[in-house]
């Protein structure tokens, strides 16, 4: 079931009428940091939106424990 079509045509599968040009430029230009979460995990943190939450809650919460061991001496 292979067809043959030259190298700078698009298969006749991919349909990206209705595509964006440069939808993400912008944000990809300030860079990404893709991460691949463990099943277990991807079942609690459904979206990026509560990942972040969560990790900024613990970043507070180390942030908090780290001064307290730095004063202890």
């Amino acid at each position: 079931m292979s067809k043959t079509t030259k190298s700078d045509e698009m298969r006749p599968e991919y349909d990206f009428s209705g595509g964006v040009r440069g939808k993400h430029h912008r944000a990809y230009q300030k860079g990404t940091n893709v991460v691949l979460l463990e099943p277990d995990v991807a079942e609690v943190f459904k979206d990026s939106e509560s990942v972040n939450q969560a990790l900024r809650m613990l970043m507070d919460i180390a942030g908090k424990e780290l001064k307290r061991n730095l004063t202890k001496s």
